[in-house]
């Protein structure tokens, strides 16, 4: 089997990629958080449904959430789309230096709105070729609610949206391209521990009071403890979201703390989420006090698959170089003029650790990085995302697409600026391409999905998805 079908669906993505810059443009403006996607949820269930898919919405209980389906039968392939923005980081376009956009309070620093946008454009181009050319088969489109700091997709996993899927293909705006393997993202539990004391005057009778905050400063202090007898790989950052009042002189009936824990593996985070409990219980025996325990969001680690891996490199080559004119490229310059001195550090070391002594002087001077990463570098990982959570259920592929100046960092206002770019829209039509081209050969070949299908269960040795959200949590906005 030629080429010819990924040339024929490159076309049509191409030919209807401004309708996709649009979208996805627009998406930007919206710039809605978790859960709250609802005009970003909206015009893409419009768009799709324009296109003859039928869709279905509000799941799992999550409003914004939605399935957009064509076709029938076996394989059934997933394309995962995400549309969040996140807080504080409202910003306007094209501008090198901060400019939050006033009456805004949101703004799409990771990309979300171009991330969603790929993953409907590749399904949109794949039903139609599937109808010109009569092939079997189901494709969806999920469109997935509050990848940041709520974990979305483990609700819908939860709730068995994915149940019947055969592969799932996603991908992440970055600086750079390459596949995506599994075991670069850390798993993640987010949980409140909330302290309740007795409230008294500090200085009249601080014999009366239970001092919820010292509990929290206390159990604050175990994790710190318990950081030098956890593995290397291990993350957990703290926030005090509630220190109990302004006055010294009351002792704070309530207070709170907000914990992210990461690990390389879900049961590895799982275990020290446990041990935290625990010391939560001591702080709160030794200060008097009660202790409320609330896990909000579950992330598991990324469950890899090298036949689809190879499929995504393979497609990556056909896109990969994007080609970016002299405008875009002092663009890119520009922006490489404001990021932060961390990142420009930061910069230096991912240079150094792709180029090698021979090329780390070449990668700093080059302001967009038109090149496939090498699969193996451990570049692009250390946070969370939900998708791993379909990965534990379903055989997954996730690719990472250049649409930002070398050293932005995710989750800046730089990052926000960027978003409309050429560059940017560039990075997203060529992602699109890569996953609709994946989609197309698993159904032209179903011999590639059974044996992502081995990969996967291999992958797994045994193992079964840990179900990390608790079975009565609801999603909500905290």
């Amino acid at each position: 089997m030629g080429t010819e079908f990924k040339d024929e669906i490159e076309g049509l993505i191409d030919k209807r990629s401004q309708a996709y810059t649009d979208i996805s443009d627009a998406i930007w403006g919206f710039a809605e958080p978790r859960f709250q996607e609802r005009e970003s949820s909206r015009i893409q269930q419009e768009y799709l449904s324009s296109r003859g898919f039928s869709v279905r919405a509000d799941l799992a209980g999550e409003e914004t959430a939605f399935i957009a389906e064509y076709g029938s039968g076996k394989p059934v392939i997933a394309f995962l789309g995400e549309f969040d923005a996140l807080s504080s980081l409202q910003q306007e376009p094209d501008q090198t230096e901060h400019c939050p956009i006033a009456g805004k309070e949101n703004g799409h620093g990771c990309g979300h709105h171009l991330l969603g946008t790929a993953s409907a454009a590749a399904a949109d181009a794949l039903k139609t070729y599937m109808e010109e050319h009569k092939l079997a088969g189901t494709i969806r489109y999920y469109g997935c609610p509050a990848e940041e700091n709520a974990g979305g997709k483990a609700y819908l996993v939860r709730d068995g949206y994915f149940d019947d899927c055969d592969i799932a293909i996603t991908w992440h705006p970055y600086t750079m391209s390459k596949v995506m393997k599994g075991g670069f993202h850390l798993a993640n539990f987010r949980a409140f521990f909330t302290f309740h004391g007795i409230s008294s005057h500090a200085a009249g009778a601080p014999e009366l009071g239970r001092s919820a905050l010292d509990a929290v400063e206390i159990m604050d202090i175990g994790v710190n403890y318990m950081r030098e007898h956890m593995i290397d790989a291990a993350r957990v950052h703290g926030a005090i979201t509630n220190s109990g009042g302004i006055a010294p002189n009351v002792i704070p009936s309530e207070a709170q703390i907000l914990y992210a824990i990461r690990a390389p593996k879900v049961t590895q985070v799982q275990k020290l989420f446990e041990r935290m409990c625990d010391i939560a219980r001591g702080a709160a025996l030794i200060t008097g006090t009660t202790v409320d325990i609330k896990q909000v969001a579950a992330y598991s680690d990324l469950i890899n698959n090298e036949t689809l891996n190879d499929l995504i490199q393979e497609n990556l080559e056909r896109v990969i170089p994007i080609g970016y004119t002299e405008e875009e490229l002092d663009y890119a310059r520009k922006f490489q003029s404001v990021i932060t001195e961390l990142d420009k550090e930061g910069l230096k070391a991912i240079a150094a650790d792709i180029g090698g002594r021979d090329r780390k002087k070449e990668l700093l001077e080059t302001p967009l990085w038109d090149f496939i990463v090498d699969r193996n570098s451990r570049y692009g990982g250390g946070g969370s995302t939900d998708v791993g959570d379909v990965s534990w259920k379903v055989p997954t592929a996730h690719v990472y697409v250049n649409c930002y100046a070398a050293g932005t960092a995710l989750h800046s206002w730089q990052a926000t600026a960027q978003g409309k770019s050429s560059i940017a829209h560039k990075g997203m039509i060529a992602a699109a391409k890569v996953m609709a081209n994946i989609g197309a050969e698993l159904l032209l070949k179903p011999e590639l999905v059974e044996k992502a299908k081995e990969d996967w269960k291999e992958e797994l040795n045994g193992e079964e998805y840990p179900n990390p959200l608790p079975k009565d949590l609801k999603p909500e906005i905290w």
